[in-house]
């Protein structure tokens, strides 16, 4: 089986050096798989950011094939390794609110439902030099949105920038309340009050709907297994009693024929295979969804409408709600805390033409959510691929208006990779997991800092001229 081929790879390999978890312990097998091409990659910095508030000083972390192998302050560099050093090593960022990757048309479509994928639209050839320019600004992973200006966006990707190729190809549904498609190209425009309201009341009935729809499918797997099981029971009985039975019929057809009678056999009836429902590819993600598959991701600024989307939607208590943008949620807070609703937040300067009472806070909406206790994911809004460039900038931007600096690295590596699913490939260092590593001469959100090489997907994808 492929594991033991890797166990094996990870026995020859520890006889070169010891594989070691971030606390200095050696790694459990789980932690430590390895795959079994040759490429071999040790980086060594004086600051590892294991994950953010936790560091380790002049170590070393070891690669191969992908995955993070060991990590430790006294790991030596095995022969055979490829050598990178820097000031200092961190998980890749990832921009959680993206089109990095997509073809730019379907990716601002305005016309788009639930069940359109974003890995449907991947477009490696045209948006190239855009990926490049992400890649050397550290940004390694997006979670990218097709029809961004819809109701209804569809099934968001987990993307690695590199190629780019699908980590998670249905990372989550994209939803908008507040605003319609039309209006300005350059984004959504604001609709009524009274009509984001009645936004919020349908996509509630698409959560009621897809739960029916889900429980229905649930009750036909449940008969239908049991109708398989009873099959296979009468099956398993007929063949136990054939022999029996023939020797019975045989003797009643020499009898009847003596008495010049015809013999006609019971006909077998199999008990009819329960009837499936009408297959109903929309009500299936919004089953997935209300049933805390997959997270749904709501596009919404105005606090009234975050207000009702949040009260409407107790009612699926399994229901993974991330709310987008929220530029009035600071007016939602304490809900927000007691849902545990992460806010994914794209700083910009302050917009003070906004209705009074709802002024967009700008660049210390993220510190002013974290200070009450609301996990905070920083994104770049999904404007354009070449934004993704920008999200260490606007990290650093909310840690300039008053942001602690673990919680922004945390908002753009271990946070965005918590909430779409992503752990076991991004988001910290530790082993056993993906490796998608920065090394950079400085600290991550100094202005004033490179990036010196980029690793992701078991290869250096990136190194500073």
């Amino acid at each position: 089986m492929a594991w033991l081929g890797a166990f094996a790879a990870l026995l020859l390999l520890s006889a070169q050096a010891p594989v070691l978890a971030q606390d200095g312990e050696p790694a459990s097998g789980d932690e430590a798989a390895t795959g079994s091409a040759p490429e071999r990659i040790a980086v060594r910095a004086k600051r590892v950011i294991v994950r953010p508030g936790h560091e380790l000083t002049d170590a070393v972390v070891l690669v191969h094939e992908g995955r993070i192998i060991g990590v430790g302050e006294d790991l030596d560099v095995p022969d055979g390794y490829r050598l990178i050093e820097g000031e200092v090593v961190c998980a890749g960022f990832m921009d959680p609110w993206s089109v990095a990757g997509l073809e730019a048309a379907s990716a601002r479509s305005s016309q788009s439902e639930a069940t359109v994928r974003a890995t449907d639209v991947v477009d490696p050839y045209s948006q190239e030099r855009v990926l490049d320019e992400l890649l050397a600004a550290g940004v390694l992973m997006s979670r990218s949105v097709v029809g961004s200006r819809a109701e209804y966006g569809g099934l968001s990707a987990v993307l690695r920038v590199a190629g780019p190729e699908p980590v998670h190809p249905e990372a989550a549904l994209s939803a908008s309340i507040g605003s319609d498609g039309g209006g300005s190209p350059f984004g959504r425009q604001r609709v009524d009050p009274m009509q984001g309201l009645g936004q919020v009341d349908d996509l509630v009935d698409e959560l009621r709907d897809g739960l029916e729809y889900g429980k229905e499918m649930v009750e036909y797997e449940r008969e239908l297994a049991a109708w398989k099981e009873e099959i296979a029971a009468k099956e398993k009985e007929l063949e136990e009693d054939f022999k029996k039975a023939k020797r019975a019929r045989d003797k009643k057809v020499e009898d009847a024929k003596e008495d010049g009678e015809e013999v006609k056999d019971k006909k077998y009836r199999e008990d009819k295979r329960p009837r499936a429902p009408r297959e109903d590819r929309e009500k299936a993600v919004f089953a997935r969804v209300a049933n805390g598959e997959l997270p749904l991701v709501v596009q919404v600024d105005r606090a009234r409408e975050i207000r009702d989307l949040l009260q409407r939607t107790r009612e699926f208590p399994r229901l993974r709600l991330v709310v987008a943008g929220g530029q009035a949620s600071l007016a939602c807070v304490e809900h927000l805390v007691e849902r545990r609703v992460p806010v994914i937040v794209a700083p910009s300067p302050a917009d003070v033409g906004g209705p009074v009472g709802e002024l967009d806070p700008g660049l210390s909406l993220a510190a002013e959510l974290h200070a009450a206790g609301v996990e905070v994911l920083i994104g770049t809004g999904a404007t354009s691929g070449l934004a993704s460039r920008d999200l260490p900038l606007l990290a650093a931007l909310a840690v300039g208006h008053g942001l602690d600096r673990d919680a922004a690295l945390h908002a753009i590596t271990t946070g965005p990779a918590r909430v779409f699913d992503v752990t076991g490939d991004a988001g910290a260092i530790r082993a056993g997991r993906g490796a998608e590593l920065i090394v950079l001469s400085g600290d991550p959100l100094s202005s004033s800092t490179r990036v010196l090489a980029a690793i992701s997907g078991g290869s250096v994808v990136h190194e500073a001229d």
